[in-house]
């Protein structure tokens, strides 16, 4: 098991590596990324019953994870790599030509713990509700995790899985949003008036859950209501509130770093303030 401290270690490498990969390519996307770093990597860390040296595609006696908002392939290629999928050298490669870790997560060229290609916003959902109905009929007891964006979830299709998942019973089904306020042309409320997404959730009939996605005892204490929830027959939604560009200051809180790249002194800037380090690629 992971300490409290172990998490928090991790999570900062994370964010450093996000940052870096995104400098180096001069494109991505790491405002998203640096708001979702702490969750993902309490899930693969500390909640998923998952094993890299035996991953398959498939996701047989493992638990599956989708991530439907596919551009936040920095924190997802990061935990990956942090986490024994495949070495972190390859991170150095992170969007240049002919690499596995393209800007969206890719199934061509069978990059380890990548399940689902994905990044049309919007259709992760779709996809994770599918992979738990198969486990459920394969008597498969593993969980499927999906993490999807609140930008995103202004897609119609977001909506139309969540009624499906319902609608069959899938409580082997944990989505996950994070919840930051912000999308690429600014706050979400001010896009698409998108409202009080907890009050939604539930109106749609799933087990919904708020924590806090910077405190690792909230996020670990959602992660555990949600399992418990198995065998009510309904999904689970977390809802993490977060925060655009966490751990760099100039990043946090705004829409701007939602695809932008930093320069090489904005980068040198964040690995100040990121100091904790498990080592760099």
């Amino acid at each position: 098991m992971a300490t409290i401290e172990e998490l928090q270690k991790t999570a900062t490498q994370v964010r450093r590596d996000i940052v870096r990969m995104v400098t180096a390519a001069k494109s991505g996307h790491p405002g998203g990324s640096l708001s979702s770093t702490d969750i993902l990597t309490a899930l693969y860390l500390e909640v998923m019953n998952h094993d890299p040296k035996t991953w398959t595609r498939d996701g047989k006696n493992q638990d599956v994870f989708i991530i439907s908002a596919g551009h936040m392939t920095p924190v997802y290629y990061s935990v990956l790599a942090r986490t024994g999928y495949f070495p972190v050298s390859e991170l150095a490669t992170f969007r240049k030509f002919g690499t596995r870790l393209q800007g969206h997560p890719s199934i061509r060229k069978g990059l380890p713990g990548i399940t689902q290609t994905s990044g049309s916003l919007g259709q992760g959902l779709s996809a994770a509700a599918g992979i738990a109905l198969g486990k459920r009929l394969d008597k498969d007891n593993n969980f499927v995790y999906v993490l999807c964006g609140d930008g995103e979830s202004e897609e119609g299709q977001i909506w139309e899985a969540g009624m499906f998942a319902v609608f069959h019973k899938l409580d082997n089904l944990i989505a996950m949003t994070d919840w930051n306020g912000q999308q690429i042309d600014g706050t979400v409320d001010s896009v698409a008036g998108e409202g009080d997404l907890e009050l939604k959730w539930k109106a749609f009939g799933w087990n919904t859950i708020v924590a806090d996605g910077h405190d690792f005892e909230s996020i670990l204490s959602a992660f555990k209501a949600a399992k418990a929830n198995k065998g009510t027959g309904k999904p689970t939604m977390i809802l993490f509130k977060t925060e655009m560009g966490h751990g760099v200051d100039f990043m946090a809180g705004t829409c701007k770093w939602h695809g932008k790249a930093p320069s090489e002194e904005q980068c040198a800037e964040a690995m100040k303030q990121l100091q904790e380090t498990l080592g760099d690629f």
